[in-house]
Formats: structure tokens, sequence, C-alpha cells
């Protein structure tokens, strides 16, 4: 065979951008490597061409004859593109016909892997090759419910009670802070104020739609699908490292789901409940804009959710808006004397 090709020949590997398998194919120019490789992979000539795998270059006839023996390059039909390595990437991960094979051949990988980090790739891989998001009764994914109360029948259910004990949380450190206040008076329209915050809260069943992706898309925090976006610190537009997750595709997913944080961007207590307090020195609970408050301790408004590395637990040097803090208006001078407002 070699004798027949002669020296001239250059040997390379060529594959088609659909399939992974790879063909031995020797020419000794581009014209004959693209005849050959068309009648190998049983592809059509016309508009054929061939760029290399690792990062999409297409091949000249003089890149051509620079390239090293047993080169692996990808032939491509006309209007087909090929992006590198990046292209099997993406083919990884969009298609619902492989999964079955990856899985199989994800786990035989890993039985035998030693290397830490190809180990940890390969089990990430598993996790979301073998998710059971599309599953929402108990009865079809009983793993994800290990842990959870029996009364919990949905996995959405059980997201929205999630997402509402967090909330609630906040209404008790609300609460909390009646101790700190001296005087009767004032601690009495504070209780006032309480008891009117958690009453709107409550109207809004702890706004627990956020983890809740049977909820309509204007009230929740993730895709119909379960996904959820990290958003950033609180001086961040967005996350600038993506990161992503879905709770509702398995029980250990849904475990780390619970180390993210619905952080407020204005500080509970170091801003929103000192602003109300100092509200309440001089002022009727009437007085106070129940809404801003509201809004600013228990809703998107002033919430974000981030991935705990994204979470600051610095000062975050916001304060509220003094414009809002009463319901007659800005002018909080008036008659009061000069006031500091945090």
């Amino acid at each position: 065979m070699s004798g027949l090709l002669g020296k001239t020949n250059k040997p390379v590997k060529i594959r088609s951008c659909n399939d992974n398998k790879k063909y031995g194919v020797a020419a000794q120019n581009l014209k004959e490597l693209l005849k050959k490789a068309c009648e190998k992979l049983q592809l059509p000539s016309s508009g054929a061409h061939i760029c290399l795998y690792s990062d999409g270059t297409i091949l000249t006839e003089e890149f051509f004859q620079t390239l090293p023996d047993n080169t692996e390059l990808v032939l491509l039909c006309r209007d087909q593109a090929w992006s590198g390595v990046v292209s099997d990437i993406g083919r990884l991960l969009s298609p619902d016909r492989h999964a079955d094979a990856l899985i199989e051949a994800a786990k035989g990988l890993l039985s035998d892997e030693r290397s830490p980090k190809r180990r940890k790739v390969l089990t990430d891989l598993l996790l979301n090759l073998e998710d059971k998001c599309d599953a929402e009764e108990r009865e079809h994914d009983e793993d994800w419910f290990r842990g959870v109360d029996p009364r919990f029948k949905t996995k959405s259910a059980y997201m929205k009670f999630n997402c509402g004990s967090r909330i609630r949380s906040y209404m008790k450190e609300v609460d909390a802070a009646t101790k700190s206040i001296q005087g009767a008076a004032v601690r009495a329209e504070y209780l006032k104020t309480t008891k009117g915050l958690a009453e709107m809260l409550k109207s809004a069943k702890n706004n627990g739609g956020y983890f809740d992706r049977t909820e309509k898309e204007a009230h929740r925090l993730c895709t119909q699908a379960g996904w959820f976006t990290c958003q950033g610190s609180f001086e961040q537009e967005v996350c600038q490292s993506f990161h992503s997750i879905n709770p509702y595709s398995s029980r250990e997913s849904r475990i780390v789901f619970s180390t993210w944080n619905l952080d407020h961007r204005i500080e509970k207590k170091r801003t929103i409940i000192p602003a109300l307090l100092e509200a309440l020195q001089s002022h009727k609970s009437e007085e106070v804009n129940l809404d801003y408050f509201y809004h600013m301790l228990f809703t998107r408004e002033n919430l974000k959710l981030v991935h705990i590395v994204c979470h600051e637990k610095k000062a975050h040097d916001l304060q509220c808006d003094v414009t809002k803090i009463f319901n007659a208006g800005p002018d909080i001078q008036k008659g009061k004397g000069k006031r500091r407002w945090l």
C-alpha cells in the first residue's frame, strides 16, 4: 500500500462534523484529499471543504502541505461550519438522543479514572446527564425527596415552601428589633408597623413563588424547567462567573442550592430596620410608607439571588431612599428639626 501511495502522500485523520468516527486517508494534495474524503465518508463533493479539527481553520493547498502527519481534520459539506473543539462540546451538551450512550461512556471512564480533576469533570457530567428535572411528583423521583417532609408531594410545592421559609425568617428579624426600642410609645408604633408588614407578607404567601417553577414568569426567579442563574453580588449588574443551578434536577443539586443566598442589596439589619426605627422616633406608623419597607425587606426589588461565592459579606454602603420613607413625601424636616437618615 505504501509503495502505491508513494513517499509524498501525507497521512491524515478525517471525520465529518456529525460523527466522531475518524478515518485514515493519505493524499498528495488537497484536491486528492477532498475526493478521497468524500468517498470515504459518503458525502457530496460539491461545495465540500476541509478544516482543522482543533480550531476550524480552513485548509488551503499551501497549508495542507505544511501539516504534520496524522493531523485531525473535519470534512464539511456546503454551508457547514466548524468551531473547533467547541463544536464537539456543543454536540455533547445539546443532543438528548446521545444521553444514554454518554452516561454509559462516562460511567466506564469514571470507573478507571485516577486523576481527581478528570473524576470531578466526569462526576459533574453524569450528574447533569442523569438529572430528572422533568419529574415533578414524589412518586416519579423518590430520591429527590429524601429528607423532605412527606406532606410535600411535588418538587414545586417544596421549593415554594423553602423560599417562603427564607423570607419569613426576615420578618422574624424585623420583630426581634422590638427589644432594642426604649420608649413605650415608639415600641407601640413599631408593633403596629410590624403587624402591617406581616399581614402584607402573608397576603403574598411569603413570596414563595420566587422558587416555584410553575409560577408565571414574572413571579419566579427560575426558568420553566427550574434553572436559576446567579444575579451577581450587590454591586454587580450580572454574575461574572455565570453560575447556574437546577435544584429540581437531583437531590444533590437541591441541597447545594440551599447554600445560595437571597441577598439584600440595601442591607436589612444595617440599614432598612434602623431606618424604620428612626422614622418612628418622630412619626406615627400610619405616616410611614409601609409599602416601601415591605418591598425593601421581602421582594425582588431589593433581593438578589446569588451563588455563595458571589455573596459579599462586607457592608454594602447603600442607603434607603429618603423620598419614599414617608407617605407624605420627602419633607422629613418640617416641624421636626434636622435628622440624619441611614
